[in-house]
């Protein structure tokens, strides 16, 4: 008998557990810095250095960081399940759990991006990326990061990956950020919606869910054992 298909979509609230900042903790800043001054394309094209100053900050901290309870259960529920997480994170901390299936919406920041063809992305050995790493073709190499202002590349395959769910998690996202919150309104009519956060998503009203209000590393777990497990 083939597996329920799990569809998980992740948000920052489940890599704050593990001790990584986020820019949506209220006051628009990341790490001190305006968005805006380092996740635009124009960001890029005005300052590139103190754009890949402020990425190779935040890649040392995700080396240097630890996945937490919440990433090893959802590995370990591909016991059970069809797993597939969705993830608005740029870390690589569901991979390093475990899980077999990420999609990425927002980029990886281990990976560097080609700044003339985005088909050419490499992995970046150790933290640091700098001005003067060109690709193939001669150009410089950016984060393989989706900044704000730019298409979103994977969502295509995010959607079609909720069309097809049996169940579907909201795990640590407080689904503001588009198009990747639009997600929950695709998912089916029969499958059963799981939200776990310990503030209060923006959930389409018309949309039946289980809300669970904790943060991940015990929501996950109370809604294994609780809705999946039981």
């Amino acid at each position: 008998m083939a597996k329920q298909k799990l569809v998980v979509l992740t948000g920052a609230g489940i890599i704050r557990e593990s001790g990584l900042q986020t820019f949506r903790d209220g006051d628009g800043l990341w790490e001190g810095h305006n968005i805006y001054d380092v996740a635009t394309p124009e960001a890029w094209q005005k300052n590139p250095q103190l754009v890949q100053d402020f990425y190779n900050m935040r890649r040392k901290a995700v080396i240097e960081a630890e996945p937490n309870k919440a990433h090893y259960v959802l590995a370990e529920l591909e016991s059970d399940y069809e797993v597939h997480i969705i993830t608005q994170n740029i870390d690589n901390l569901h991979e390093r759990a475990g899980s077999s299936s990420v999609l990425h919406l927002h980029g990886e920041i281990t990976k560097s991006q080609s700044t003339r063809s985005t088909a050419l992305v490499y992995d970046i050995d150790g933290w640091e990326l700098k001005i003067g790493d060109t690709c193939e073709l001669g150009s410089q190499l950016r984060p393989f990061i989706v900044w704000f202002g730019e298409a979103v590349p994977k969502m295509e395959e995010a959607v079609s990956l909720v069309a097809q769910a049996d169940l579907f998690a909201v795990i640590g996202t407080s689904l503001v950020v588009y198009p990747a919150a639009g997600l929950v309104n695709l998912v089916p009519v029969e499958a059963p919606i799981f939200v776990v956060d310990p503030g209060t998503p923006e959930m389409p009203s018309a949309i039946e869910h289980i809300f669970i209000k904790e943060p991940a590393t015990t929501g996950v777990q109370k809604l294994i054992n609780t809705y999946l497990l039981k």
